[in-house]
């Protein structure tokens, strides 16, 4: 069965439904009068012009009639005359009346738009409308869905001992090579300001990757504010636009910082890290430090100006007239799946065609992928129909804004996440193509682009928990815990295969989902130390601790 087709089987089974439009809640109130019922001409009324007669032209006959006759014309006249004074009357006031009521109405459909889309409850078989009971229900619920978690007790706290210009010499120059993606080099290059520091080093401004999957071009100062780099980490450590002349001929050695690292640097006076990442553990580091990683992450790392005014554009335009929005990070991606070895609900030759490039890239050590069981393992990004269902069983509108934080969805697919949530928006919908212009084919561009809107939203949802998600995710508990929520795939799949096989009712369905996410939504917890760093959670996606303090 194809995507499209099971959602017309869910929608047909108690599933999820789309709101009460308001262009057909105004057809039904303007059809209805006062007391529910359709109004109809009267039936006195004809506007057939043979047949209209008024009661002068009764008179003028009646005068050729004999006396016992004229007296019951004119009788009929005279009652005539009262009836249509008193149907025209109550034709005038009920109009009045109508108005009135036809405005509060419309009032009251404009408050359930704005909250839940549940079908309006019919009291007496009277009139369509919604307890106040109801809509008290409604407002509770929308708000829930947007709240934000607990986190009184918690607030952050990078304070570090401040270095002392021009007191100690520095050891050596640092040169590094930032590899990945954008937010695999943010981190990485968060990491060596912290290892700079450690070998009380002179840091150079990174290069970035242009040999990644994406192969852009962009350099440092292309995407992010280096001069507030420069400035926001001066109390820290130095660094330099580039290498000083004198040091320009010598040859750095590219070696791991433990051990004889140091010495090496004192003796080469420049060492060269060619990759950037996964230099740090996350658990066991002094306390100075992790506050550094933390400050360099969310604070030093400033984007373009251009690139954050762009950014700040799009959200303005999200939350035009109040509204909230969700930034998804739809990671259905033609290399992410590729990666992932993730084909559920494909076609044979999408399928082909993604084993192909898993081939091709070189890079990519695992070849041989079963994807059906990784997507019972909940390792494989959400397909968008199952995104779509996701945030309906917790109980999002389908009136909802959603901002897509990702490149090309993989197929065409997001027409299905959809139909589902029409709302939906991406960078390249948002924005106009003159304000994209400057950033097209600058992945790395868009993806900070992405990043700024994805960071401010008043919930961020995200399907695979790559580099991208743990920075924002990260980033957002740096920021007073916006909400954030974190899908327990493993469950949430076997739900819905439950549920499309017919074995599960929609409402127990979603009630189980929110049940199962109740306590996923961002709040506080302790990052835990574990037997191997594999096991432990990613600094950066949980300072805490680090640079958040309970108070």
């Amino acid at each position: 069965m194809s995507p499209g087709d099971q959602e017309k089987s869910n929608a047909g089974a108690g599933g999820p439904l789309l709101p009460i439009t308001a262009t057909n809640a105004r057809r039904r109130y303007a059809e209805e009068d006062g007391y529910g019922s359709v109004q109809q001409q009267p039936h006195h009324i004809n506007r057939s012009p043979r047949r209209r007669m008024n009661y002068y032209s009764m008179i003028t006959k009646c005068s050729s009639w004999p006396r016992w006759n004229v007296t019951l014309c004119f009788f009929g006249a005279l009652m005539l005359f009262v009836i249509s004074t008193i149907i025209l009357k109550i034709m005038l006031m009920s109009s009045f009346n109508h108005g009135d009521y036809e405005d509060d109405k419309l009032d009251a459909n404009d408050h359930l738009r704005r909250s839940q889309p549940l079908e309006a409850v019919n009291h007496s078989s009277t009139i369509n409308i919604v307890s106040e009971n109801t809509v008290q229900d409604l407002h509770e619920q929308s708000l829930e869905i947007w709240k934000k978690p607990r986190c009184d007790r918690f607030s952050k706290c990078i304070g570090r001992t401040k270095r002392k210009l021009g007191q100690t010499a520095t050891n050596g120059y640092v040169i590094v090579h930032a590899n990945g993606g954008l937010n695999q080099m943010t981190t990485g290059i968060s990491d060596m300001v912290a290892i700079t520091k450690l070998l009380n080093a002179t840091l150079v401004l990174p290069s970035l990757d242009h040999k990644s999957f994406w192969t852009d071009p962009s350099e440092f100062k292309d995407i992010f504010d280096w001069k507030h780099f420069i400035e926001a980490l001066k109390d820290d450590i130095e660094v330099l636009e580039s290498l000083p002349p004198s040091f320009a001929k010598v040859k750095p050695i590219p070696r791991y910082y433990r051990g004889e690292i140091l010495s090496l640097l004192k003796r080469r006076g420049v060492i060269e890290f060619p990759l950037s990442d996964s230099r740090l553990a996350n658990n066991g580091v002094p306390s100075t430090i992790q506050r550094l990683r933390c400050y360099t992450m969310f604070e030093a790392l400033r984007f373009a100006k251009d690139i954050e005014e762009l950014g700040n554009k799009l959200f303005s335009r999200l939350k035009e007239n109040g509204s909230r929005y969700i930034a998804l990070h739809l990671r259905y991606e033609k290399d992410m799946l590729a990666f992932t070895g993730c084909i559920h609900n494909l076609s044979k030759a999408q399928s082909d065609e993604l084993r192909s490039l898993r081939y091709k890239t070189r890079h990519w050590k695992e070849k041989q992928i079963n994807g059906t069981e990784r997507r019972l393992q909940g390792v494989c990004p959400m397909t968008p129909r199952e995104a779509a269902i996701f945030l309906q069983a917790l109980g999002y509108p389908s009136s909802t804004k959603i901002y897509i934080v990702a490149g090309e969805i993989y197929g065409d697919r997001l027409n299905v996440f959809k139909k589902y949530y029409p709302n939906t928006y991406s960078h390249s919908t948002l924005a106009t193509e003159q304000e994209l212009q400057p950033l097209m084919r600058r992945h790395n561009k868009l993806a900070a682009l992405d990043y700024i809107v994805a960071l401010k939203s008043d919930v961020f949802v995200y399907t695979y928990d790559g580099n991208m998600a743990k920075a924002v995710r990260g980033h957002r508990i740096f920021e007073g815990f916006r909400k954030t929520i974190s899908p327990d795939k493993q469950s949430f799949v076997r739900l819905v295969d439950k549920m499309d096989k017919g074995l599960m009712p929609w409402e127990e369905f979603s009630s189980e989902v929110k049940r199962l996410h109740k306590n996923r939504i961002g709040a506080p917890y302790y990052r835990e130390v574990k037997e191997s760093p594999k096991l432990e959670e990613n600094f950066y996606a949980n300072p805490l601790p680090g640079c958040i303090c309970e108070d």
